[in-house]
C-alpha cells in the first residue's frame, strides 16, 4: 500500500472563526463532570461514592460487562454528585476539585521491558484503556481481542478543528512512549496519517508507519485512512486513538501519573478573541468560552467537532474525548422564499442557485439552521461525491433504517463510524440523522451478531 494516500471525493468546510495559534490557560473549573454516555454501550457500576474523596486517576466507575475496565476522575477532589435521569441512569459524576491537585502513583514503567500483558493491565488499572476505540462498532475497545493494527489520524480536515501541530509540538516524548506501547498490543502495525504537506511532531518518531494525506474533508477521518490503508473484513478488529489521548498514555507511562490536561481549541464566529486553552477533560465550559469572550446571547455551544460534537449549555462540561469547542450563531430565523432563490452566503455542493463553487477559498459565517424540513430520502446522488470509501452511502443508510443485517453485512458496515456520515448530513436535502441512523445500526449489529 502506497504511503502517500490522496483523497479526492469530500468537501472541504471553511468557517470563519478559526482559533489563534496561542495557547493559555483556562480559569480554573470548580467542578469537572464525567458522563457515561460519552463511553457509547458502556453501563456504569458506581466505585465512588458520593462524598467521597479521590484523587486524580481513581476511580469513579467501571463497566458492568468488565471490572476491569476502570474510569477514572480527572481530578482530585469530592465526589458532589452522582446526577441520575429516567430508571437511575446515572447521566453524570461531578467532582469539586481541591486547589491542589493531588494524584494516585501508578508507578513509572519503561515501556521496552513490559510485554503485551502487562501494558493491558496497566492501562485498565490506570484508567487510560477508555482512550483505545476498535472499529467495528466504534466502542472502548475489548481487551480481549488483539487487533489486526492500530490507526492514529493526526491529518485534520474537519471545519475549525484543533491545529494538532500547534497542540502536540514539544510532547514528541510522550508520543514516542506511547506508540511504542500501542505497537506491542497488535501482532500489525501502527499506522499514522499525517499532513503531507505540514511538520507533524510524528514525522521523527518510531515503531509507526507513516502515511502522508492530501484531499478535502473526510480525508482527516480515521475511518477513512482505514479504508485506504487496511479496510476491515467480517472477524476482523483495528483500534484507533486520538493524538491528544496518546500524550495522556505517555505521561502516564513516563511520570506514573494519570494527567488529564488537554489543550482545547475554542472557535466560531460568534467568539471574539479564538484561541487555544489549557483545561482538563470534564471542565466547566463556562472556564473557557467566557475568557475569550462571545458576541451575543443567541448562540449555539458545541462541544467537540462542528459536525459531530454534542449541543451543550454554558454550563455543561467538556466532553471526553473533545478537544474543541465550537460557538455559532443559533439557527433560529427563517428566510422567505429561501428555497427559491440565489444563495451567496452558503456551501452547497449543488450548483443550482448556489455559487459557493465560484469561491473555493472564501469562509463562511454558518449558523445551526437546517435550510430545510425533515422528508424521504431524495435520489440526488450528492451523497456519492463526498464519500470518499468504496461504499455506497445512501443503500447502507437505507439497510440501518429498516434493521436488514444481511444488507448492512453486504454494504460495508463493519468498517464506518457514526463520524464518516457527518459530511452527507451536512449536504443533505432530505435533511435525515445519518450519524443517529448508523449509530443505531451499529449498535444492533453489536447486539445480534457482537
Amino acid at each position: 500500500m502506497s504511503k502517500d494516500i490522496r483523497i479526492r471525493k469530500g468537501l472541504d468546510i471553511k468557517l470563519v472563526g478559526e482559533a489563534e495559534k496561542k495557547t493559555v490557560n483556562a480559569t480554573k473549573s470548580n467542578v469537572y463532570a464525567i458522563k457515561p454516555d460519552d463511553f457509547h454501550g458502556i453501563v456504569p457500576k458506581v466505585i465512588a461514592k458520593q462524598g467521597s474523596e479521590v484523587k486524580a486517576g481513581e476511580p469513579l466507575f467501571y463497566s458492568k460487562s468488565n471490572e476491569k475496565m476502570l474510569f477514572p476522575s480527572p481530578v482530585s477532589g469530592e465526589v458532589v454528585e452522582i446526577i441520575r435521569g429516567a430508571k437511575r441512569k446515572i447521566l453524570a459524576f461531578k467532582v469539586l476539585a481541591d486547589k491542589e491537585q493531588e494524584y494516585t502513583d501508578f508507578g513509572v514503567k519503561d515501556v521496552n521491558a513490559l510485554n503485551s500483558d502487562e501494558i493491558k493491565s496497566h492501562l485498565l488499572a490506570s484508567g487510560c484503556w477508555p482512550f483505545i476505540k476498535q472499529r467495528p462498532y466504534d466502542v472502548i475497545a475489548n481487551p480481549e481481542h488483539s487487533p489486526k493494527a492500530i490507526f492514529i489520524s493526526a491529518y485534520v480536515t474537519a471545519p475549525l478543528a484543533a491545529d494538532l501541530e500547534h497542540v502536540l509540538t514539544g510532547k514528541e516524548k510522550e508520543l514516542q512512549a506511547a506508540l511504542t506501547a500501542l505497537s506491542k498490543l497488535t501482532e500489525g502495525t501502527v499506522h499514522v496519517g499525517i499532513d503531507k504537506k505540514g511538520n507533524s511532531p510524528f514525522s521523527g518518531l518510531h515503531d509507526i508507519s507513516l502515511h502522508t494525506m492530501s484531499g478535502p474533508h473526510p480525508a482527516g477521518n480515521v475511518g477513512v485512512q482505514i479504508a485506504k490503508i487496511d479496510p476491515i473484513n467480517k472477524g476482523e478488529v483495528v483500534w484507533v486513538v486520538n493524538p491528544q489521548d496518546l500524550i495522556i498514555i505517555g505521561e502516564l507511562l513516563l511520570t506514573g501519573r494519570f494527567n488529564s490536561e488537554r489543550i482545547v481549541a475554542l472557535s466560531g464566529s460568534s467568539v471574539k478573541n479564538p484561541k487555544y486553552f489549557k483545561t482538563r477533560i470534564g471542565a466547566e465550559v463556562s472556564s473557557i468560552i467566557y475568557d475569550a469572550g462571545v458576541n451575543n446571547s443567541n448562540i449555539r455551544v458545541i462541544s467537540g467537532n462542528i459536525l459531530t460534537g454534542d449541543n451543550v449549555m454554558p454550563d455543561g462540561h467538556l466532553g471526553y474525548y473533545h478537544n474543541e469547542i465550537t460557538v455559532i450563531p443559533e439557527g433560529n430565523d427563517y428566510e422567505f422564499f429561501g428555497w427559491n432563490k440565489p444563495v451567496f452566503n452558503k456551501i452547497s455542493p449543488s450548483r443550482a442557485l448556489t455559487f459557493s463553487w465560484l469561491f473555493p477559498n472564501k469562509k463562511y459565517d454558518l449558523n445551526t439552521n437546517t435550510n430545510g424540513e425533515h422528508r424521504a430520502f431524495v435520489l440526488t446522488g450528492n451523497y456519492e461525491t463526498v464519500f470518499p470509501m468504496d461504499i455506497y452511502p445512501l443503500q447502507l443508510l437505507k439497510a440501518c433504517a429498516v434493521n436488514d443485517l444481511d444488507a448492512m453485512e453486504q454494504l460495508g458496515m463493519y468498517e464506518v463510524a457514526p463520524e464518516d456520515f457527518a459530511l452527507t448530513e451536512f449536504i443533505c436535502v432530505s435533511k435525515q440523522p445519518h450519524q443517529q441512523i448508523i449509530r443505531e445500526g451499529l449498535d444492533l449489529m453489536l447486539k445480534e451478531i457482537g
